[in-house]
């Protein structure tokens, strides 16, 4: 039942993620519109990811998901009526807090009902379950609004959620447990970030910040009558990265998921630096369905990291804190890239997107250096033990 919420919720997301920006673009905003749209749903994203562990904690997941399942659908039909930018920036603030309380909702859930044994593997189910809405939801969203107009995938994305919304009875009503003389928000230790999450999160907003620039740029880097280049790219980018997600589950039960991290952010970076050619198909296609590998491995593998290194208790605030690193860093990309444009063009934006994730290779190294001393000094003490 979470999964079908989860899905529908996100299917909702995806078809309207690229068409948006597209939408305000069009209506006379630009690129800057263009980069407020994205940047507005994930601003509101993360706001409300902030606050989801206190509204669990206050009415349990049942209520919670409905009403992040009623905020992602219902406002996309202000969109029917409307183009003017600030009415559709409004629609995706209300559409971000919906999506706010979906991420984090379904990911705390995961991790609280996979055994720990299994729980990489578990989360990259989950990743495989809620990327489909992605590989289908972005070229779909692009090649509808090419076909047939804005409306059609606009009433798409109002109705998905409201119909998925019988599938929330089956979640559990229980509330989450709070820790006594914890404060119920994402702090804990008296720090927002609690110990060895903050590198991990750090890392993974780099890459999501690349995939900000992706979604809301590429349909406008290609000429408008080469618009299924586009929806190939992003076809091959989304596909990619539920596979190379559950991939790295799997990979990271077995062998350590720190041992993807470098892995990941080279092929995410080399993925992106491929995007420089953007009028070349072929490289176009092979860069993004790069890029989406990286992005896969490393959404398994920096949440698989962090939940390591907390209490259970303390799933939630992972949960929040991994789903903020997401949309803070997609909605950084969109804003930051629709304000150079004014200076730059595409081929030079996504230059600079590469070289941002080239310089978080060094964050990376020191985690995995990091991570590595720790399980060598437990290894020996668990030796001088015996």
């Amino acid at each position: 039942m979470m999964m079908t919420a989860s899905v529908g919720g996100m299917t909702s997301f995806y078809l309207l993620l690229s068409v948006v920006p597209l939408y305000a673009a069009a209506a006379g905003g630009g690129g800057v519109g263009a980069g407020l749209a994205t940047g507005a749903i994930m601003l509101s994203t993360v706001l409300m990811e902030l606050a989801v562990p206190r509204l669990v904690a206050a009415f349990g997941y049942r209520a919670v998901m409905a009403a992040g399942l009623v905020l992602l659908g219902v406002p996309a039909l202000g969109l029917l009526v409307t183009s003017s930018l600030p009415a559709v920036l409004i629609v995706c603030l209300a559409r971000g807090a919906g999506l706010g309380i979906v991420v984090v909702v379904g990911t705390a859930l995961t991790a609280e009902l996979v055994p720990a044994a299994r729980r990489a593997e578990g989360l990259g189910v989950y990743g495989v379950a809620v990327g489909v809405p992605s590989v289908a939801g972005l070229p779909l969203g692009l090649w509808i609004s090419d076909a047939f107009g804005y409306g059609p995938v606009f009433a798409a994305g109002a109705v998905l959620p409201v119909l998925v919304l019988l599938a929330v009875v089956g979640l559990p009503s229980t509330r989450t447990p709070r820790t006594p003389g914890v404060p119920r928000t994402v702090r804990t230790g008296g720090t927002l970030w609690p110990r060895g999450l903050a590198r991990p999160a750090l890392i993974f907003s780099a890459v999501t910040l690349a995939a900000g620039v992706v979604v809301t740029f590429l349909p406008l880097a290609v000429p408008r009558e080469s618009l299924h280049l586009a929806t190939a790219a992003l076809f091959a980018q989304s596909a990619a990265t539920p596979i190379a997600r559950w991939w790295a589950g799997r990979a990271g039960d077995r062998h350590g998921s720190s041992r993807l991290l470098l892995p990941g952010m080279a092929a995410a970076a080399a993925g992106m630096a491929a995007l420089v050619w953007v009028s070349l198909p072929p490289v176009v296609i092979a860069g993004a369905a790069l890029f989406g590998a990286g992005f896969g491995i490393l959404q398994n593998v920096t949440l698989a990291m962090m939940f390591e290194r907390v209490r259970r208790q303390d799933f939630g605030r992972v949960s929040a804190l991994w789903n903020l690193a997401y949309d803070a860093g997609m909605g950084a990309g969109a804003l930051g890239m629709g304000f150079l444009l004014a200076a730059s063009g595409y081929p030079l934006g996504f230059a600079l997107t590469a070289a941002v994730l080239v310089a978080a290779l060094v964050p990376a190294w020191l985690d995995r250096r990091a991570h590595a001393g720790l399980h060598e000094r437990a290894r020996r003490a668990g030796e001088a033990a015996g």
